[in-house]
């Protein structure tokens, strides 16, 4: 198989790691910087270049789309699917998990354990938002921030005010969740891939800090889910549409609660505190689902590409 990694950068740990899975496997890696892809759609041949290369060699992606080119990326990887090339994970599914009030709205409705979040625009509604969460402390999220960037937590009601009119004034659109308390700076990320769990590790922020991301200083170690905590990642990744995706839940009296199911998660955190080689097992789906698609595909069209793989 030829295999592109969608990445604009080539020296990041993950990309490295698809690229040494994808070749251990026994197929060709290529990294591809999807902001500088271009379409061509036209009535039964779409085709996707690259640097003046057209891809058409391609037979599957695994996409890794960063926050800032959602759109752009997403509009790539569906040009994929279009041309029938295996994706790691749906373009849809993509542009979905990046919107984080949708993403509550879809695990609502689909009945899994959440915070409590509220969502407004006018600050005449502040007061009743902040009671409707149960008050202070209380965190507020930047819909667009990642890694922990615009994430706040507010100790009193006065400063939680103060921060959501400040927000909202520069325009901004935020989400006020519940402080979970017994969490205690903790968090757990589930990498899930095709259904099942290959993977867990708990988050514990440094001191003084409340947001256990790595980026912010935070360490990891491998932990071994409960059956409802991995039952909710698997849900939340089924429900969102990811087959591959790193669920992100914080451990609570009410049971395992989802602060984000991510569609690009890293592989260097979790590799390092699991041990495991969590790149192989996305190649491995990769080659099912590429075994799949020939399978469906007519007689005649299996002896033409076997009749071309020999010239």
């Amino acid at each position: 198989m030829n295999i592109a990694v969608l990445s604009t950068n080539r020296n990041l740990y993950s990309t490295k790691r698809f690229v040494e899975a994808i070749e251990t496997s026994g197929h060709q890696a290529q990294i591809i910087d999807h902001s500088k892809c271009y379409v061509g759609i036209q009535q039964g041949n779409p085709t996707i270049h690259y640097r003046g290369q057209d891809l058409a060699h391609i037979d599957a992606i695994i996409p890794r789309i960063g926050n800032s080119l959602t759109f752009y990326g997403s509009a790539i990887v569906r040009q994929f699917e279009v041309m029938d090339v295996v994706s790691a994970n749906p373009s849809q599914a993509i542009t979905r998990s990046r919107d984080k009030l949708r993403c509550m709205q879809i695990l609502s409705g689909a009945g899994l354990g959440l915070p409590i979040t509220g969502f407004a625009r006018s600050v005449s509604d502040v007061d009743d938002l902040i009671s409707m969460v149960g008050g202070a402390p209380l965190v507020i999220k930047l819909l667009e921030g990642t890694q922990g960037i615009g994430v706040v937590l507010a100790e009193t009601k006065k400063a939680a005010s103060s921060v959501i009119e400040a927000f909202y004034g520069l325009g901004n659109n935020i989400l006020i969740q519940e402080y979970i308390k017994e969490a205690k700076g903790t968090d757990i990320r589930a990498f899930v891939v095709d259904g099942k769990v290959v993977g867990a590790m708990k988050r514990t922020a440094k001191e003084g800090e409340f947001r256990s991301n790595l980026h912010r200083g935070g360490s990891a170690e491998i932990v071994k889910l409960t059956r409802d905590e991995k039952a909710s990642a698997i849900s939340a990744a089924k429900a969102m549409g990811l087959t591959v995706a790193g669920v992100d839940m914080l451990p609570s009296v009410r049971g395992p609660l989802i602060l984000e199911v991510n569609s690009s998660p890293g592989l260097e955190g979790i590799e390092a505190a699991t041990g495991k080689d969590i790149a192989i097992e996305v190649v491995r789906y990769l080659e099912r689902q590429y075994a799949v698609k020939q399978a469906a595909k007519p007689i005649s069209v299996k002896r033409k590409i076997k009749k071309e793989s020999k010239l």
